[in-house]
């Protein structure tokens, strides 16, 4: 749940904070690719260190390039590329079973929640509009009212959910993840890494690593991912509905 914990510690207190041996940390950091614990912080800092970047200096940055010389036809060169490389990354990334596993949950599901915020909400505002188009009952948690609780309250086991957060992760996305875990209801989740706290909620959850340009971070790859998972739950839907008349 803490990442800058993970950043900045070192493996025997982080490993003492788990309860676990440092060699274990070490292991796991192995089995996901890293050579070693060490490799697994550096990710952790070079986005801790994104996160601090301020939308200024990050414009500013940008601006730099333009005045190079290429003029802000780079600027829009530069986020297509980012782009480009995020989807061609998820492609290679996406795992068909998971895919298919994410698909069956929430094509049987009663009503299928929608949880997001931030720079995710975008995302999860176009899987309600789309799951309503399928005709496909659906609830996107926001609430003007700060109502989301009583919401999410409504949830039972035979419903679904699709939560998205990234890092840093908003908090109230967690906490609403958290307590509709606990109501039984299974969560399909989107989100960036292992370490996410989304991961330990989820039946299946999807890893998104978006490409950036200047610092700042695209929703392509996301987007993608919820197009595809939507219009193909509509379809699992019209299947089992015409299998179901025959």
């Amino acid at each position: 749940d803490n990442p800058d914990d993970i950043a900045f510690g070192t493996a025997a207190s982080i490993a003492a904070s788990a309860g676990v041996q440092p060699s274990t940390l070490i292991r796991f950091a192995q089995q996901l690719g890293f050579d070693g614990f060490t490799s697994l912080q550096q990710v952790f800092r070079e986005r801790l260190r994104e996160r601090n970047s301020s939308y200024d200096e990050r414009l500013a940055a940008l601006r730099a390039k333009a005045e190079e010389g290429a003029g802000h036809r780079a600027i829009f060169d530069g986020f297509v590329a980012a782009a480009s490389t995020s989807l061609s990354d998820i492609s290679r990334a996406l795992n068909d079973a998971h895919f298919e596993e994410a698909i069956a949950l929430l094509a049987k599901a009663e009503t299928i929640y929608v949880l997001a915020k931030r720079r995710s909400y975008p995302v999860a505002s176009y899987i309600a509009y789309a799951l309503g188009k399928l005709k496909i009952r659906n609830q996107l948690v926001e609430s003007a009212a700060g109502l989301n609780a009583e919401m999410i309250g409504f949830a039972t086991p035979r419903d679904a959910v699709i939560a998205i957060s990234f890092s840093p992760y908003a908090p109230a996305t967690i906490e609403e993840t958290r307590a509709i875990a606990e109501q039984g209801v299974p969560i399909v989740a989107i989100t960036d890494s292992s370490f996410s706290p989304l991961a330990q909620f989820a039946k299946v959850w999807f890893e998104v690593a978006e490409a950036d340009f200047g610092g700042f971070r695209s929703i392509s790859a996301t987007m993608a991912l919820a197009m595809a998972l939507t219009v193909a739950v509509g379809e699992k839907r019209r299947e089992t509905g015409r299998r179901r008349k025959g």
